[in-house]
C-alpha cells in the first residue's frame, strides 16, 4: 500500500496548492481591479504567472514535510544510541560545515530496499538529508560519505530554489501559451461551440506543452547533478564521491525505477534511450567519468 500512500499525498498536495492559489489570485484580482483589464492577454498573463510560479513555490515551501510523509522518513536525533546512525548524523553535520551551511540540515532515514538518498527543503537553513535503509546496508562508510557530500552540495548550491524558479517559469509559459492558442482557435468557430473547443484545446496543449517543458526542466536538473557531484568531491573527497557512484552503478537494479515525484530529489534514477531526455539525472557512467577528469580534490 506504499504506492497508494504516495499517490494520496501527491493528490492532496495538488488540491491544497490549487485552493491556495485560487484564493490568492481572486484576492489580488479584486484588490487591484484586474478584472477591468481590457486586454485578455494581460489578464491571462497575470493568471498564469500566479498559478505557475505560485504553485511551484507552495510546493517548495511544503517540500520537506511532504517528503517526510511520502517516504516515511524518520528523523535521526544526534544523540541516538545507534552508533551507525549517530555517525551518519555527525558525518552530515561535518560535511555541512565544510559547505558553509549556518544551520545543520535534519538527517533522516526511510525504509526501502532501494539504494538511494535525497535532499530537500525550502532553503539552506531549512533542509533535510535522508538515506534509505538499503543504502546503509549496501555501502561502506566512505561510499556513504560521498553520497551525503553530494546531497549536502545540493543544499549548499540552493538547487531546490533554482529548480523551483525554473519549474515555475515553465509552468507559467505552458499555461499562458495553451490558453492564448485556445483563445485564437476557439474564436474561429461558431459561438455555440467556442467554450467546448476552448476547453478541449487547453487540455490537449497543457499536456503537450507540459511534456515538452519537462524536457527543459530535466535538462537543468541533470546539470545540477553534475555540480552536486563536484561539490561532493570537494566536501567528502573525489575518491569517496566516485566510490559512492560506482556502488550505485554496481547495484543498479536496486535503484527504485518508480520514483514518481520524488525522482528529482534522489541521487540517481533509471532512464535509458529516449526516456533519458525526461530523466532528472545523467547516466552514472558519465557522472563518474566527469569526476575522474577533475584535476584537483580539495577535501
Amino acid at each position: 500500500m506504499k504506492w497508494f500512500k504516495r499517490i494520496s499525498l501527491f493528490v492532496l498536495t495538488n488540491i491544497l496548492v490549487m485552493v491556495t492559489i485560487s484564493i490568492a489570485f481572486n484576492i489580488v484580482v479584486n484588490v487591484f481591479g484586474l478584472r477591468q483589464l481590457d486586454s485578455y492577454f494581460g489578464y491571462m498573463l497575470v493568471f498564469c504567472c500566479f498559478w505557475g510560479m505560485g504553485g511551484a513555490f507552495i510546493s517548495l515551501l511544503i517540500s520537506k514535510f511532504m517528503a517526510k510523509m511520502a517516504m516515511g522518513v524518520q528523523i535521526i536525533e544526534p544523540n541516538t544510541q545507534d552508533p551507525r546512525l549517530r555517525d551518519l548524523v555527525n558525518m552530515t553535520y561535518d560535511l555541512a560545515r565544510k559547505a558553509g551551511l549556518q544551520k545543520m540540515p535534519e538527517v533522516g532515514i526511510y525504509e526501502a530496499p532501494e539504494i538511494n538518498a535525497f535532499a530537500t527543503g525550502p532553503s539552506r537553513s531549512n533542509s533535510l538529508v535522508a538515506v534509505s535503509t538499503g543504502l546503509l546496508q549496501a555501502m561502506d562508510r566512505n561510499e556513504v560519505e560521498g553520497v551525503i557530500g553530494h546531497e549536502v552540495a545540493h543544499i549548499a548550491n540552493g538547487d531546490m530554489v533554482t529548480m523551483t524558479l525554473i519549474q515555475g517559469v515553465v509552468n507559467s509559459f505552458v499555461m499562458f501559451l495553451a490558453r492564448i492558442i485556445a483563445h485564437v482557435v476557439s474564436s474561429q468557430v461558431e459561438e455555440k461551440s467556442r467554450n467546448a473547443v476552448h476547453f478541449a484545446v487547453v487540455i490537449v496543449l497543457d499536456i503537450l506543452f507540459t511534456i515538452l517543458g519537462s524536457i527543459l526542466v530535466n535538462y537543468f536538473s541533470r546539470q545540477r547533478e553534475f555540480r552536486a557531484d563536484k561539490g561532493g568531491a570537494v566536501y567528502a573527497g573525489r575518491d569517496k564521491m566516485i566510490a559512492g557512484l560506482r556502488r550505485l552503478q554496481s547495484q543498479f537494479d536496486m535503484i527504485d525505477g518508480d520514483n514518481g515525484g520524488m525522482a528529482t530529489m534522489k541521487i540517481s534514477n533509471k532512464s535509458t534511450g529516449l526516456m533519458a531526455l525526461f530523466s532528472s539525472h545523467p547516466p552514472l557512467e558519465e557522472r563518474i567519468q566527469r569526476l575522474e577528469q577533475l584535476t584537483y580534490d580539495k577535501a
